[in-house]
């Protein structure tokens, strides 16, 4: 019988061993190296984390510098917690907290986002469901499970990167599907973990995020083995939520300094909106959600808005003096810190959004602690209630003055719109008989490999693994690949043979 350690380091398929091209001993620096090397993490250069690689330039994050740095933060709070003595026998309990294996996790944990990221994971999911007729759809999460464990190709077989339990499980952000798995499904607890609550507009559609489709849960069963009777089924392991916590750090961080470097985030506007709520908290109180929502330009009302939705969703931790805290905090640091002077690109400007980074990274870092028994919205590593409250606001900066600007959503329509075209005209092609023998030889592939997963006797099962191959195959693409692409299969490219993608 196995010990909890073998458990853990098993492969689904290959044992405890490397295979002939793996150089490190450690199985989790194996599993690091094999997701490094493979071309799905090289991609992410290519695809947009906010705004697409393609016309932003240097100065603002993609998929891949984003997933390094969520690497950079998780590993450092996992060897603080695991050479913290005051958390030693839980984190044992709870099934080990080791720093390759977070590492590991997070470089993988974004490789199933499609071209143009969330917004191209919404249009994916969309066409998946309504058009297509795949109930699971598509999810960023669930695309890079199956990546890992499926449509990569390792060896000779299409069996994933085969990496070990314990890197599969801290992949799982939402360790559910989006209906069946686990029972009773973590959507129907009261409350519902973060992600597992189903959009308010499609309650009858299962979790919004979810971690892997119906076809890897087999899979996602085995990962989960090594932990059985430790956490609860629906909750992260303690190196899932080191993970998730460190996206969050990630994320919050290098967006604000990313938009401050193009320019994007002004301090006027932002000091208006929290200096705004600060002035006017007591006015805003006495306003109704209705009234609050009617789409004018009153500082501080997004702030309000934010204040309230904490209120009513993450009770376990809000609270009413440390969001105001949480406001003062990022007003003083970045509005009379960061924002006072235009960035100039100058060495000066270069070190001072140094600092705020690193300052923030490790005050954020330095707060995490681990809780034996967690409400259903957080998973056994957290963030002090006053950090908490400070990523949420600084979130919210990011929302307001970035996400939410006409000519980002300019873009992204037109964006939508693009993936939209390129799945139904990839679709055409594929259904197409005349053309059997001149499709791209992976798109031959996918088909191959989704048929394979379906039953036999699922209704319209050619049609399904067509659906299924299509969409594996354009959330695959860079954001350039999949203009190159729709350009070439429209007429609009004059040129034959481009390195712009290879069929």
């Amino acid at each position: 019988m196995q010990g909890p350690a073998e458990s853990r380091a098993r492969r689904l398929f290959g044992g405890s061993t490397g295979a002939p091209g793996d150089l490190a001993t450690n199985p989790y620096r194996i599993d690091r190296d094999r997701i490094a090397s493979s071309p799905f993490f090289a991609r992410l250069a290519g695809v947009t984390q906010v705004v697409s690689p393609g016309g932003s330039g240097l100065l603002v994050h993609n998929r891949l510098t984003h997933s390094l740095k969520v690497a950079q933060v998780g590993r450092a709070i996992a060897e603080r917690l695991a050479a913290d003595p005051r958390y030693a026998d839980l984190l044992a309990r709870l099934g080990g907290c080791d720093p390759d294996v977070v590492e590991a996790a997070a470089l993988a944990h974004d490789l199933g986002h499609p071209p143009f990221g969330h917004l191209g994971e919404r249009v994916l999911d969309r066409v998946a469901r309504h058009r297509i007729g795949l109930p699971d759809g598509f999810e960023g999460n669930a695309q890079s499970y199956r990546i890992v464990t499926s449509t990569e190709i390792r060896k000779a077989a299409t069996i994933g990167l085969d990496l070990t339990a314990a890197v599969r499980a801290a992949m799982l952000k939402y360790p559910w599907t989006r209906r069946g798995f686990p029972e009773p499904h973590p959507r129907l607890l009261d409350p519902p973990p973060r992600g597992a609550g189903a959009p308010a507009d499609d309650p009858e559609s299962g979790s919004t995020k979810f971690g892997a489709y119906d076809t890897e849960t087999a899979d996602l069963r085995q990962a989960r083995e090594p932990f059985a009777g430790r956490i609860a089924e629906w909750q992260q392991t303690v190196e899932a939520s080191v993970m998730d916590i460190a996206d969050d750090i990630a994320y919050a961080i290098h967006d604000v300094e990313d938009f401050h470097r193009v320019g994007v985030l002004q301090q006027g506007t932002v000091a208006a909106e929290l200096t705004g709520w600060q002035r006017e908290r007591g006015a805003f109180r006495g306003l109704t959600d209705a009234a609050l929502a009617v789409p004018r330009r009153r500082p501080g009302a997004s702030i309000e808005r934010l204040r309230r939705q904490v209120h009513r969703k993450d009770g376990w931790i809000g609270d009413g003096d440390a969001f105001a805290e949480a406001v003062e905090h990022v007003r003083a640091d970045l509005v009379d810190g960061l924002l006072a002077a235009p960035f100039d690109g100058s060495i000066e400007a270069e070190q001072y959004v140094a600092g705020f980074s690193s300052r923030w990274t490790r005050r954020l870092v330095d707060a995490i602690t681990v809780t034996a028994d967690p409400p259903h919205r957080s998973g056994h590593v957290l963030l002090g209630p006053t950090q908490w409250h400070e990523v949420q606001v600084l979130k919210l900066v990011h929302h307001r003055f970035v996400l939410d600007r006409p000519d980002l959503a300019l873009h992204q329509r037109g964006q939508g719109r693009l993936l939209a075209a390129l799945v139904e005209a990839l679709s055409e092609w594929l259904a197409d008989p005349d053309e059997s023998t001149r499709l791209p030889q992976r798109l031959h592939d996918l088909v191959e490999l989704a048929e394979a997963e379906l039953h036999p006797r699922t209704p319209d099962r050619i049609g399904k693994a067509r659906g299924r191959a299509t969409i594996d195959f354009v959330a695959a693409l860079t954001d350039g690949q999949a203009v190159a692409l729709l350009d070439a299969m429209s007429g609009r490219s004059g040129a034959l043979w481009t390195d712009a993608f290879v069929l």
